[in-house]
């Protein structure tokens, strides 16, 4: 396994670094730390978006026929790592990172030059109609349901946790359109523009005050024939190639943000720390490196054309679990100063000075919208059911 960056890849770094420096002003930066859900701040996270398209830097895992970069998987890998290490603002990935690089693979001609030029823009925001009431981490288990009518496709039911659909202008989403057989197999995937009658949106406000995730709601929604994604029963397919490019995170580098922050939590609050403290940060750091070398393995498999195999799921288990340690060790070190409720702080322009040290305003939100994290995306118990098998055999 190749570690060490060629001198290709040092260049390569050496401009990333100078862009945002260039780039990245106060109020960026300040909305990506503060930021504790997928996203921070939508003014800024927007205003980024249009700096990075006017550089031809928006999409950097999208075909280079569809607007991508060209970026070779180390690259990728380089701007990912030195985002995270800027604090730069985190975009919407459900366009960019899901649908956006799926309808490169799985969609019609039209669907691609009517989608992909303002999702580059802009102009289009997206969100992940997925998850339903009760369905839990069994995703094909779904039941809203899409009956063909002439040339639509009527839609009733629901989708929750959906994050962003306050701000968004479309969504995919898989629907049930046959209820014999597999599960799997009568479900499709269709794009569905937000405005459409029959939609409405649920705020769901979660514990640390955010307004990230909502409930929406379908009631009778007519949907063209023609917004379906490969054929109709056949959605899983799509889904899977989807998961491919939502389970493409790098971990190392955010984490290793927030262990400094968290190094520095500890020795402005407890200066003589106790030996459990000092191990647990131990242990954590050691785990934290421990990621990285993996993602080092993945880069490694992928530039020698080989399949990283189970490391995805290996990757999501590991870092969740290590930044909900980190959320963890930080409240306990926080003491008191993590009770008071300090939301205000965290909006965009608030110079007031939170009650204790200046972490106080930024862990405990994390803390509490971290604890989702083992859960979105793939919990950790399928993750390691899909390690169980493809890794061990068993």
């Amino acid at each position: 396994m190749q570690i060490n960056l060629t001198a290709e890849d040092e260049t390569f770094r050496s401009d990333v670094r100078q862009f945002l420096d260039d780039h990245l002003d106060a109020d960026l930066r300040r909305a990506g730390e503060l930021a504790s859900g997928i996203c921070g701040d939508h003014e800024q996270t927007m205003r980024w978006h249009k700096i990075l398209h006017d550089k031809g830097w928006v999409a950097p895992n999208w075909p280079v026929d569809f607007g991508g970069t060209g970026w070779n998987d180390m690259q990728r890998y380089i701007w990912i790592n030195e985002c995270a290490c800027a604090n730069a603002p985190r975009l919407y990935p459900m366009g960019l990172g899901m649908i956006g690089p799926t309808l490169t693979v799985c969609g019609t001609k039209e669907q691609q030059e009517k989608y992909l030029p303002r999702l580059l823009s802009g102009e289009d925001i997206w969100c992940q109609g997925y998850s339903e009431p009760g369905s839990g981490s069994d995703l094909a288990s779904l039941q809203c349901q899409a009956v063909r009518e002439g040339d639509d496709y009527v839609i009733n039911g629901s989708k929750i946790w959906t994050s962003y659909a306050q701000h968004a202008t479309h969504i995919f989403c898989l629907v049930r359109t046959q209820k014999s057989g597999k599960p799997q197999q009568g479900i499709s995937f269709l794009l569905i523009e937000m405005n459409t009658p029959g939609i409405s949106v649920a705020p769901i406000i979660t514990l640390a005050g955010d307004h990230e995730v909502n409930q929406v709601f379908f009631d009778n929604v007519r949907v063209p024939v023609g917004q379906i994604v490969g054929e109709e029963n056949d959605g899983w397919t799509v889904a899977k190639t989807l998961l491919t490019f939502e389970r493409s995170a790098a971990y190392a580098a955010r984490l290793g943000t927030r262990l400094t922050q968290l190094k520095q939590l500890i020795d402005d609050i407890d200066p003589d720390q106790s030996e459990a403290m000092q191990r647990r940060f131990g242990d954590i750091s050691v785990r934290v490196q421990a990621i990285e070398m993996t993602e080092f393995r993945v880069q490694a498999a992928l530039a020698a054309g080989h399949s990283p195999g189970a490391a995805s799921s290996q990757l999501k288990v590991m870092g969740t679990e290590v930044q909900q340690a980190i959320d963890e060790l930080a409240i306990e070190a926080l003491g008191i100063y993590a009770a008071p409720w300090q939301q205000h702080l965290r909006e965009m322009g608030n110079n007031q000075k939170p009650a204790g040290p200046e972490a106080t305003m930024k862990f405990m939100p994390d803390y509490l919208n971290n604890r989702a994290a083992t859960i979105y995306g793939g919990s950790s118990e399928v993750q390691r059911n899909i390690l169980a098998k493809l890794a061990l055999g068993l």
